[in-house]
């Protein structure tokens, strides 16, 4: 299945199912997850009655985020794709050792969830904005130190995820030896809808599955990659999300980006140069992953005031440091 949340005709957003290339409603708009965690007769029931009432195509639909997580997790699963930003930076060039050991991943900001189709305000401050080209999974219960064999039991589905980052802002941040903050925290487009594994067993090779992923800048494709390129599998990065700690219903543990999924890789690989130039104003980017549709956003001018804190007051001598 396909599920979707979307804005009808009357302002209010609903619950569809995909299905022959129209968003059909789905009688009592329940949330994605009830739906899916519900009773089995009961969700047939609804999506035997889904259009019943409305039937968009695909291209007038106006598409909501299909889920409203309370967590992000952000992981880094590509390989190429850390092999190629280590290019440019200080030391071997090499992909660390410790990058083999687990999946790491950072936290994201939940709030800055936008839709398929939402404008991205420039950033303040920025000169090179970019995107990143990802597929999340939306975990389907609350569950705690998850076993590899149960993990499967808890996906809900995939969908795409763009982190859009301010790389110079970025850049500056984790000088201090933290991750990213202000670099990555003002937008995430999160859509078009959920797809549920069963639609996507067709593609499964082993434990991955073998969607072709690609983005674009005004039309003009700028980064290709297959999933199946992934380090870590969907269940592994949830074993290793929920050992020790909580991971809730309808959190995304997304896979980080794809190799060629992001400007700054290029720029890295290109020994710094700007091959591709940063996102301008009006600049429209285009994420299509297989099975899982696509997700368009437009950049626009910057809305927020560049407000900005003073430098730090030192509090600790010279003759300590």
């Amino acid at each position: 299945m396909q599920l979707a949340r979307y804005v009808g005709p009357n302002g209010i957003v609903h619950t569809g199912r995909i299905q022959h290339g129209r968003v059909q409603d789905i009688p009592g708009d329940p949330g994605i997850l009830d739906l899916l965690t519900g009773p089995d007769q009961l969700r047939r029931d609804l999506l035997v009655r889904a259009g019943k009432q409305q039937r968009l195509p695909l291209e007038q639909a106006v598409f909501a985020v299909p889920v409203q997580p309370r967590a992000m997790r952000d992981f880094l699963v590509f390989e190429a794709h850390i092999a190629g930003m280590k290019k440019n930076e200080p030391g071997d060039g090499g992909v660390p050792p410790q990058w083999y050991e687990a999946p790491a991943f950072l936290f994201m900001n939940p709030w800055s969830v936008v839709p398929t189709g939402a404008d991205i305000p420039m950033p303040p401050g920025t000169r090179r904005l970019d995107f990143e080209l990802e597929v999340a999974m939306i975990v389907e219960h609350t569950v705690r130190d998850v076993p590899l064999d149960e993990a499967h039991e808890h996906i809900a589905g995939f969908t795409i995820l763009n982190d859009w980052s301010a790389r110079d802002i970025q850049a500056d941040e984790m000088r201090v030896g933290l991750g990213p903050a202000k670099g990555k925290d003002f937008a995430n487009t999160l859509g078009p809808w959920i797809t549920t594994p069963d639609e996507l067993e067709p593609y499964r090779e082993g434990d991955r599955y073998a969607l072709e992923m690609s983005v674009a800048v005004n039309g003009e494709v700028v980064g290709t990659d297959n999933l199946r390129n992934m380090s870590w599998s969907f269940e592994e990065m949830l074993v290793h999300a929920s050992r020790d700690a909580w991971v809730g219903a309808g959190d995304v543990l997304a896979t980080g980006t794809a190799s060629q999924g992001a400007l700054s890789e290029r720029w890295a690989r290109a020994g710094g140069e700007l091959v591709i130039p940063p996102l301008q104003v009006g600049d429209v980017v285009t994420m299509s992953v297989q099975g899982l549709g696509s997700i368009r956003n437009r950049i626009v001018e910057t809305v927020s005031p560049d407000h900005r804190v003073p430098a730090a007051r030192r509090t600790y001598g010279a003759d300590r440091l």
